[in-house]
C-alpha cells in the first residue's frame, strides 16, 4: 500500500515534546548493571525465545542460584541496540511488577559480546492460550487485563512506548502474573517523532498501518485490545495477510470511518483507494465487535472496554490510566 498521506506534526508539538526531553535526564546518562556472563550457567537446551534476532536462553546466577533470562543478539553489531532496549527495560520496569525486571548487561570476556540479563518470567502467554482447551472466563480475562493495564500504565508514566504488544511479548510465570517483556522495539518519548512504523501487523494500530509519523503511547492500548480479544475468543481478532488487508479487516469489523469518528481518516490514501465503497455503503457497515463477542462470552461492561480499546481514532482509544477506571473493574482488589 502506498504510503498514508496523514495529518503532519505541528511545530507547537514538535517544541513540547522537545521541552519534556530537555527537561528529563537522556537514558544514556543512566547507570546500567555490567558483568560477565561467566558469573551464568546457561541451560542451552532450555531456550525461550528464538528468531531474528538471536535467541533467550534461561540460565542460572552462580552465586545465588537465581534463574535469569539472557538475550543475545545474533548480530555482533547489536551493542548500541542492547544498550537502549536495557535502558528502556530499566526505566519501564521500576517499581512495575507487570514488567519483567532488567538486571543489565554482561559481556562476554572471550569475545566482547553484550547480552541483556533479565528476570526470569516464565513462558508466554501465547504458549499458554495454546495449551487452553476451553474458552477463558471472563473473570479471568478481566484480571489479566488489569495485569496488562496495569503495567502498561506504569510503562507509559515512565516515558516508554514497547510498540511490540503481543501474546508472544507477555510473560505468564509460575506465581500467575503477567509480565510484559521483549523492548527490542521500544522508543523513549523523550525522542519526538517522526516514529517508524514497527510491531506485528495483527497487533498493529492502525494509525500506524497508515503510516502516522507522531503516534503516541495509545498504540500500546490498541494491542492490549487485540490481545484481550484473543484471550476470549483463543485467536487474534484481525488477520490481514498485508498491511492494507488488516486495515480492511479492522475496519470489517468496527465499521469505516467516517468525519465524525475519525475527521482525518478521508484524507488517508487508504480511504482514497477504496473507490468500490461509496459514502452510503461505508455508513451501512457499522461496528459488528458484538456479533464477534456475544453476552455469552462478554458482558455488556466488558464489551464497553473493548470497545474503549480498539477505536480506531487513536484521538479517542483509552489510556491506559483510563481504562483502569472502567466500571468492568470494578469490586477488584
Amino acid at each position: 500500500m502506498a504510503a498514508a498521506c496523514v495529518k503532519a506534526v505541528s511545530a507547537a508539538d514538535v517544541a513540547r515534546r522537545r521541552h519534556h526531553a530537555a527537561a528529563r535526564p537522556a537514558r544514556t546518562r543512566m547507570l546500567v548493571a555490567m558483568g560477565s556472563t561467566e558469573d551464568y550457567d546457561y541451560e542451552d537446551a532450555c531456550r525461550l525465545g528464538e528468531g531474528s534476532f538471536g535467541a533467550v536462553i534461561r540460565a542460572h546466577h552462580r552465586a545465588t542460584g537465581q534463574a535469569v533470562a539472557i538475550k543475545r543478539l545474533s548480530d555482533a553489531g547489536g551493542h548500541e541496540a542492547l544498550l537502549r532496549e536495557s535502558l528502556l527495560l530499566e526505566a519501564a520496569s521500576k517499581g512495575n511488577q507487570f514488567v519483567v525486571g532488567c538486571r543489565g548487561l554482561a559481556r562476554d570476556p572471550a569475545t566482547w559480546d553484550l547480552c541483556l540479563v533479565m528476570d526470569c518470567g516464565g513462558g508466554s502467554l501465547r504458549d499458554a492460550l495454546r495449551r487452553q482447551t476451553g474458552p477463558l472466563p471472563e473473570s479471568t480475562v478481566r484480571d489479566a487485563m488489569r495485569q496488562l493495564l496495569t503495567g502498561t500504565k506504569g510503562m507509559h508514566a515512565a516515558h516508554v512506548i514497547h510498540r511490540d504488544i503481543k501474546p508472544h511479548n507477555i510473560l505468564f510465570g509460575d506465581d500467575r502474573v503477567l509480565r510484559l517483556c521483549d523492548f527490542g522495539l521500544a522508543v523513549d518519548t523523550a525522542d519526538p517523532p517522526p516514529y517508524g512504523k514497527a510491531g506485528t501487523r495483527w497487533y498493529m494500530a492502525p494509525e500506524v498501518l497508515l503510516g502516522k509519523p507522531d503516534y503516541d503511547a495509545r498504540v500500546d492500548v490498541w494491542s492490549l485490545g487485540c490481545v484481550m480479544a484473543e484471550l476470549i475468543t483463543g485467536e487474534a481478532p484481525f488477520q490481514g495477510e498485508d498491511e492494507e488487508d488488516q486495515l480492511c479487516a479492522i475496519f470489517g469489523v468496527l465499521g469505516f470511518p467516517d468525519d465524525t469518528t475519525w475527521p482525518w481518516f478521508a484524507s488517508t490514501q487508504f480511504a482514497a483507494e477504496l473507490p468500490e465503497l461509496d459514502d452510503k455503503q461505508r455508513r451501512k457497515q457499522g461496528s459488528v465487535l458484538r456479533r464477534r463477542f456475544p453476552e455469552t462470552k462478554l458482558s455488556k461492561e466488558g464489551l464497553d472496554l473493548l470497545s474503549g480499546l480498539l477505536t480506531c481514532n487513536p484521538d479517542k482509544r483509552l489510556t491506559a490510566a483510563a481504562a483502569l477506571e472502567h466500571p468492568w473493574f470494578s469490586g477488584m482488589d
